[in-house]
């Protein structure tokens, strides 16, 4: 699996409008600049969240976008799947299977490759963007920007 930068993109701006949801529709300049995302790509994005029926348009002079569905029920893998496609990095998950069923002397490579798809598919369709968004607040790097914390190193008594 490879998460393109137009698939970063369409989480970064989900993330926006999660952290938004309950002020209804949010103009794309407001997503770009919140999200740090080029305008115009991020037009393209939003359209295609749009026929994807992830996000809503909302035309006139409060308009712009905002999420079809709660944060709490839209999974990282939808998001994904629709920009990247596959979560396999191989094909797909049926690909895969079809190699394996085939037996052959890679039989036990496929088979790692489809645990790895598994256990990838697993985190991201049980991961919610209102879980990334929640997780991120109030953790800043040392550069003022929001990443995971430092890990603290413990002391060996050696």
């Amino acid at each position: 699996m490879k998460i393109s930068q137009k698939g970063l993109y369409a989480l970064q701006a989900t993330m926006t409008l999660a952290r938004r949801h309950d002020q209804g529709a949010i103009k794309i300049r407001e997503i770009a600049a919140e999200s740090d995302l080029p305008e115009k790509f991020l037009e393209l994005i939003l359209l295609e969240l749009k026929n994807a029926r992830i996000v809503d348009s909302v035309r006139g002079a409060r308009g712009g976008y905002r999420l079809r569905r709660n944060p709490t029920e839209l999974p990282l893998s939808d998001i994904i799947r629709l920009v990247d496609g596959p979560l396999a990095p191989i094909g797909d998950a049926e690909q895969l299977r079809g190699l394996i069923a085939k037996g052959g002397d890679h039989r036990a490579l496929y088979e790692v490759f489809l645990a790895v798809r598994d256990a990838a598919a697993k985190i991201l369709e049980n991961t919610t963007i209102a879980d990334v968004v929640r997780d991120g607040k109030g953790k800043r790097t040392a550069s003022g920007k929001t990443g995971a914390p430092p890990v603290k190193k413990k002391a060996t008594g050696a």
